[in-house]
């Protein structure tokens, strides 16, 4: 028997195995073949090294077996690779059959049928190979995910989000039975009708198997083979978050501009699932926008990723399909936030999943990619899981008002105001101030924008005066108090106070000069304890202070700078000037503390 294979069979194993169980006399390779297989493999792609390994196979099963191996016809041309997706390499492979006479071997239905009509012979060898051990062998049901390095191990993580153990479960794993593995995952995901490779890459391919999200990574983009495959565990429903009615009318008839937030691993996806599925069961179209496509939902719930690469032609069809709902799955790129924002403007009602610690973190993500007006028509109401469950949800909410901590009415101005949901109690203030914008806590000390705008210009005039100790006191939004040492006041000042001047217009504020050891802010006094030993005295100032250097003071007196010890306290001798000024205030009844320098 003489025959040709195309590529589809070598890069599987599907040809070896025929060869094996079939009495063949001559092979011929068509140098297109070649060609196709050393491309891919200097890509870096995973088909590329399977089918180098499987002609290697060849090779040594024809000398055993003493069949002939031989090679037909010239490397493809330019023009024939750029039309490779349009079947012209396939073309030359049926050419190389019929020329010499043989029988086409192929596992593409396709090539098959155009043989056919075309008269060659051909024999179609349906996809039944087997290995040793699968992804899936690596599962049980308590496996979240699995991670195998070549020549180190195999390991799991077992339980479920937020309360999982990283286990080790294979003590070595050689690097030909990762690409076993990983050549059986991709020849899968190319066959199976509900798999796909999501992307293949030099060095990394991205493979959608079932239920099984897989990343497998080779030299040179890693610096051993890896696999790493994500299962998930629990498929949950709204109702099993045990969602509150305040929260499930919100969702049902409000909030329109949802961001589920979290750590990796929290949960994220899980929720995401049981709330499409929810907004699918209340007759509403959904569609969901994943790079890599790895949410496992209902058929009804149709699944796009980029388009051509890009999510923002995915976003342009989407618009054209008008869905009630979109998910937007992993937002991390610029270009995927202006996506999501676009779409919401649209009057699509976007629920974008985002990583980030806390949940007003996943606002900020928006902070300087949008206008600071735009957020709250962008984003009403933000779900943070941890663990699994609801931790927190958050709503926005748009007014005009003067923030918190300000008292001036003129300083009103467009606040984002960020409310819990159920308790309805204001948590932050999103606005301009100068020319930034803060996120600010809402505290019960008024003053906490001011001393926030102090540590800015504090930072700016570092950068002009560095090694120089510098403090300021924002008083209003118009003025602000500098404290410097009395050396560089004059040059801080400059001839006829230029450089102040020229600072006021940068800062946009009113700026008095004071020597240093004038400055006294009552909101940093820290209060400390006094502990008296044999033959010193101890003063107890907190461990967030070590190495930081503070004035000691007694009432509205001076009495000392020192530095505080690595475990929060300062220790001076009773027979020193300065334990002796501490005795004396203690037997006078003065409150003893300390400010910060």
């Amino acid at each position: 028997m003489r025959c040709v294979p195309d590529t589809s069979v070598i890069v599987d194993g599907r040809f070896t195995e025929f060869i094996l169980a079939n009495k063949v006399d001559e092979i011929i390779i068509p140098e297109t073949i070649i060609s196709e297989i050393e491309h891919q493999a200097n890509r870096g792609l995973s088909i590329g090294f399977s089918g180098l390994n499987e002609l290697k196979k060849l090779r040594e099963l024809c000398q055993d077996r003493r069949i002939k191996l031989s090679f037909w016809g010239t490397r493809p041309e330019e023009w024939q690779i750029k039309y490779a997706k349009v079947g012209e390499i396939d073309n030359i492979i049926r050419e190389c059959a019929k020329e010499n006479n043989a029988i086409l071997i192929t596992g593409d239905f396709v090539q098959k049928s155009i043989a056919e009509i075309k008269g060659i012979e051909v024999i179609y060898l349906e996809a039944k190979r087997e290995i040793k051990m699968r992804i899936e062998d690596f599962f049980d049901e308590n496996t979240m995910s699995v991670h195998i390095k070549a020549n180190v191990g195999a390991f799991a993580k077992k339980g479920k989000p937020g309360n999982f153990k990283f286990l080790k479960i294979r003590d070595f794993i050689s690097e030909r039975e990762v690409e076993e593995i990983a050549n059986d995952i991709v020849e899968r995901a190319r066959r199976d009708e509900k798999s796909f490779i999501e992307m293949d890459l030099k060095g990394a391919t991205i493979v959608q198997l079932r239920e099984y999200r897989i990343a497998i990574t080779r030299p040179p983009f890693s610096d051993a083979m890896e696999i790493t495959a994500v299962k998930p565990l629990v498929k949950l429903k709204l109702e099993d978050y045990n969602i509150n009615d305040k929260l499930r009318r919100r969702i049902e008839e409000k909030a329109e501009g949802i961001l589920v937030s979290g750590a990796p691993g929290a949960g994220k996806s899980t929720f995401v699932q049981a709330l499409a599925e929810y907004y699918a069961s209340m007759q509403k179209i959904v569609k969901t926008m994943e790079k890599p496509r790895d949410l496992i939902l209902e058929d009804i719930i149709t699944q796009y990723t980029a388009l051509e690469g890009s999510m923002e032609k995915t976003g342009d069809i989407l618009l054209l399909v008008r869905p009630d709902y979109t998910i937007f799955d992993e937002m991390r790129t610029t270009d995927d936030f202006k996506v999501f924002t676009d779409l919401r403007l649209a009057g699509v009602g976007m629920v974008g999943v985002v990583h980030a610690t806390r949940a007003i973190d996943a606002v900020q993500r928006f902070i300087g990619r949008v206008e600071l007006g735009v957020i709250p028509q962008i984003v009403d109401t933000v779900i943070h899981i941890s663990a699994g469950k609801i931790e927190q949800v958050l709503t926005l909410n748009y007014v005009v008002k003067v923030p918190t901590g300000m008292h001036e009415e003129d300083l009103a101005r467009p606040v984002i105001e960020v409310r819990e949901l159920d308790s309805g109690s204001l948590l932050y203030e999103i606005y301009s101030f100068g020319e930034q914008i803060v996120v600010l806590p809402v505290r019960e000390e008024e003053k906490s924008i001011y001393r926030w705008a102090s540590k800015a210009i504090e930072e700016e005039l570092k950068k002009i005066y560095p090694g120089v100790r510098i403090r300021v006191k924002v008083n209003s939004e118009n003025r602000a108090t500098i404290y410097a040492p009395s050396s560089i006041i004059p040059s801080l000042i400059g001839k006829r106070g230029k450089k102040i001047s020229e600072l006021e217009k940068i800062l946009g504020l009113s700026l008095e000069v004071e020597a240093i050891g004038k400055e006294r802010r009552e909101e940093e006094k820290i209060p400390v304890e006094v502990e008296m030993k044999k033959k010193s005295i101890r003063l107890h100032v907190g461990e967030e202070f070590a190495h930081r250097k503070v004035s000691v003071y007694a009432s509205s007196q001076h009495l000392f700078e020192a530095t505080v010890s690595r475990e929060g306290y300062i220790n001076i001798r009773r027979n020193t000037t300065n334990g002796k000024k501490v005795m004396r205030a203690l037997k006078e009844g003065e409150p003893l503390y300390v400010v910060p320098l």
